[in-house]
């Protein structure tokens, strides 16, 4: 889509956002979507998302913008845990499984890692992974290596958005699609 404007509005679970367009590459711009520290978006979209997922025994979504949405989402599905990939190894823990991602957004490599002591309870259950956005694939990539190193089984990838080509996927979950704009 051709850029010619500032921002761009969206209508999510019934709730309309202005999104602000910035430019991520010499040719590419985005809609900033950052539901961290929207609450009412954020249980909006839970409660709109939920119906959509299947069965699991915990939610997994990597650090931070995704968290209030897990969060939300666990507490739906009356769920007492739900995980979070970090962004970098913390001192708590101990012998950490690590992988590496690109993201459109931050546009440098990152490590997500979870503790072992997590990969362990992760081992053998039903495993939803949850993003705000997705727009390449390569977070969920990073994800599904992070549980399926600790032995989770996937059942699903969802997100409130699917930016660009992702929102021409059919395997995953997601509310609206997100356009992506030339610069």
């Amino acid at each position: 889509m051709k850029l010619d404007r500032t921002s761009y509005q969206i209508n999510i679970a019934g709730l309309v956002r202005d999104l602000p367009i910035v430019q991520v590459a010499d040719n590419l711009a985005i809609a900033s979507f950052v539901m961290l520290g929207d609450a009412q978006l954020c249980t909006r979209a839970a409660e709109v998302l939920k119906e959509k997922l299947p069965e699991c025994d915990y939610l997994i979504t990597a650090e931070a913008k995704g968290i209030p949405l897990v969060q939300e989402l666990a507490r739906m599905l009356g769920m007492d845990r739900f995980f979070v990939a970090r962004k970098s190894i913390k001192p708590y823990m101990l012998n950490p499984f690590v992988t590496e991602v690109y993201s459109i957004t931050t546009q440098k490599k990152q490590i997500l890692c979870l503790d072992e002591a997590e990969a362990k309870m992760i081992k053998g259950k039903r495993i939803i992974i949850v993003d705000d956005v997705i727009s390449t694939g390569e977070s969920l990539k990073a994800m599904e290596s992070l549980v399926k190193k600790a032995g989770g089984n996937i059942v699903c990838e969802a997100a409130v958005l699917a930016e660009g080509d992702a929102a021409k996927r059919t395997d995953i979950v997601f509310l609206e699609p997100l356009p992506v704009f030339e610069a």
